[in-house]
């Protein structure tokens, strides 16, 4: 067994990156501004988007994409219960409903006829999530979405850099939002950004993004800036800062590398973990679509090992081994449990999916070597189980 703990996920920060971000700091300029313009600019060339804004996360994307819907108390926003809290939350906390959606067992993403099942005369919007960098089947999605004239707001937190159908996630469809936690493909720290095409709904965005202020402070306190500005609206502040941006902008020319490399181990992983009866392992959907492979996810047979996923956790953890939970199921908690209730046996495949699910260490520099510990690891575990 090695001394050396193996995490897993880790991001792939690169001496170029350090060496920006200790020159953003002697500029002098260190919030919003010309590094911030230089990614929105890569990450535009790259996701082929008229739009790509930059914020401090991916939730505070979802916050203002769904506030601008300007949802009504009995409002409805169809969305998966298998995704991290935030997308629910901030339905809650922009004033509309979320409505959630089963899954498929095997590409855990949402099911067209589901979704479709779904939509009563509240509904406002979908919120199809790209779980674990897999795209949700789009064409069907959107034209769904159009028959009833609603919203599509894909969770793309998951997939920068993935494909539907040989185009880039974020370069069409309605709005897309992704992530740049330490964790995801690509980050800034923390991050994230909106690609839209939607010219009334950017400046919207734009403009609830820092104060409702109709002028940024890049616009006014450069050398042809001016001081005065208005307020438009009552706005919040989620702005990218060029610290951020300047680990970000050594990120986006290496995603299509880092990408490679996570689908070179995740599909080792298929290879390497096919059979075991003790996981049940991802699978691709039927239509076309290049996975970014954010995280590995199999499914735990808890019946099969005798122990949950818990134990089995621990134990890999005893051999200095990392791994995640993505995610209990968000109508599982209490708060929604209480207030947005779900009838039994309504999400059957997320409720099994939620108490099985494991997230195996998956990042570009994890070597094979590395991922060999890992399948030798859960080979002892299951074995002394049996």
């Amino acid at each position: 067994m090695s001394d050396n703990f193996l995490p897993f996920s880790k991001p792939t920060i690169s001496e170029e990156a350090i060496a920006e971000v200790t020159e953003c700091l002697r500029s002098g300029w260190i919030t919003t501004g010309p590094r911030v313009e230089k990614l929105s600019t890569l990450l535009r060339e790259y996701l082929n988007s008229p739009h790509a804004i930059l914020l401090t996360s991916a939730t505070a994307g979802m916050h203002l994409t769904l506030l601008a819907l300007n949802l009504q108390p009995e409002d409805e926003v169809i969305t998966a219960s298998m995704t991290f809290i935030s997308t629910p939350n901030m339905i809650v906390q922009a004033g509309g409903k979320p409505v959630f959606v089963d899954i498929n067992r095997q590409t855990l993403n949402m099911e067209i006829a589901d979704i479709e099942k779904a939509i009563t005369p509240n509904t406002r919007a979908i919120i199809p999530v790209h779980f674990a960098g897999l795209p949700m089947d789009l064409d069907p999605l959107y034209a769904l979405a159009k028959k009833h004239g609603l919203r599509v707001i894909e969770d793309a937190a998951h997939a920068i850099g993935a494909y539907y159908k040989e185009k880039i996630i974020g370069s069409f469809g309605d709005i897309q939002i992704f992530s740049f936690h330490p964790n995801k493909n690509m980050t800034t720290g923390e991050g994230g950004c909106i690609t839209i095409r939607d010219e009334e709904l950017a400046t919207q965005i734009r403009l609830m993004a820092f104060h409702g202020m109709d002028r940024a402070a890049w616009n006014r306190y450069a050398k042809t800036g001016k001081q005065d500005y208005e307020i438009i609206a009552p706005g919040f502040k989620y702005n990218m800062m060029d610290i951020q941006a300047a680990i970000g902008l050594h990120q986006v020319p290496h995603l299509k590398e880092f990408n490679e490399k996570r689908r070179r181990l995740a599909e080792r992983y298929v290879e390497q973990l096919q059979g075991w009866p003790e996981l049940e392992l991802p699978k691709m959907p039927p239509y076309q679509a290049l996975h970014a492979w954010h995280i590995f996810t199999p499914l735990l047979n808890i019946e099969k090992i005798g122990m949950d996923r818990a134990h089995f956790m621990s134990l890999l953890k005893e051999h200095n081994i990392g791994s995640g939970v993505h995610y209990k199921a968000a109508h599982l908690y209490p708060y929604y449990q209480n207030n947005y209730p779900v009838a039994p046996g309504k999400l059957i495949n997320t409720e099994y999916v939620s108490e099985r699910i494991v997230s195996l260490p998956l990042f570009p520099t994890m070597t094979f070597e590395d991922q060999d510990r890992v399948i030798g690891a859960m080979r002892t575990i299951f074995n002394s189980a049996t």
